[in-house]
């Protein structure tokens, strides 16, 4: 099998020494001229990166990857990596679990006392996603129960971060693009703080987790290694802050 792992950045990085691995500048680090691949070239949608986050590298990658037996995507400071050693998965790695399944995908994020659904409201805008579901109703109405089945759990895939067989990758995305392109006629985000601007990048986390649930694929979930520090005590805070508090404001404060 072939295939090639594509990585999300916005600025210069460490490229992986392995043949497998190719950089991937999106939005306006497209035009930078760093060694590897843009977003802005071909058929894209790089001018939506601000809104979209790495969506818009995975439609160029719809658009114009060469062909191949299988497309992933990973982030600049998140890789797929072994169990034990948190070591990034190699390429040969790679090439040995799709010979075996449809798709890698990272372990599932449990939210414990949250549901997908509340952690949403928690944390941005629920109507769009309520707005996102409609879409779904008019578009793909067989994917409704399988939204609605996805909102009550607890826990889901995160980062839009994945390695898929590429029919399967071509078949997600001629579904996700859509409804996303949809739902951008139907939300107003005018006034939108930046983090929450990246609206159609967080509901493509979760409606990642509605196709596949419609799916019938053989899935390996490996975990995920990160190249950059976290700061995960305050980020635990803030999620139960969040839950207590009645949710994070998604809006620009207004000045006089």
């Amino acid at each position: 099998m072939m295939g090639r792992i594509y990585i999300a950045a916005h600025k210069q990085f460490e490229v992986p020494d392995d043949p497998a691995y190719r950089p991937l500048f999106v939005g306006k680090s497209a035009d930078c001229g760093w060694d590897g691949e843009r977003d802005n070239v071909g058929d894209n949608i790089s001018d939506k990166n601000r809104f979209y986050c790495e969506l818009t590298g995975i439609y160029w990658m719809w658009k114009n990857a060469p062909e191949s037996d299988y497309l992933g995507l990973v982030h600049y400071r998140r890789y797929f990596c072994h169990k034990d050693d948190k070591k990034r998965l190699t390429g040969d790695e790679i090439e040995t679990l799709m010979e075996k399944f449809d798709a890698v995908l990272p372990r599932k994020r449990s939210y414990y006392i949250e549901t997908c659904y509340s952690h949403y409201k928690h944390a941005h805008n629920i109507h769009d996603l309520d707005t996102a579901r409609e879409v779904i109703c008019e578009l793909c109405p067989g994917y409704a129960d399988d939204f609605d089945r996805v909102m009550k759990q607890r826990s889901i895939y995160i980062y839009n971060m994945f390695i898929l067989k590429r029919d399967i990758f071509n078949r997600y995305c001629e579904w996700l693009f859509p409804i996303l392109f949809e739902l951008e006629n139907r939300i107003d985000i005018s006034r939108y703080d930046d983090y929450n601007l990246r609206v159609f990048g967080f509901i493509a986390e979760r409606l990642f987790n509605v196709w596949l649930g419609h799916q019938q694929l053989h899935v390996c979930e490996m975990p995920v290694v990160f190249t950059e520090k976290q700061n995960l005590p305050l980020k635990y805070i803030g999620f139960v802050v969040r839950k207590f508090t009645g949710g994070r404001r998604y809006e620009k404060k207004q000045t006089d």
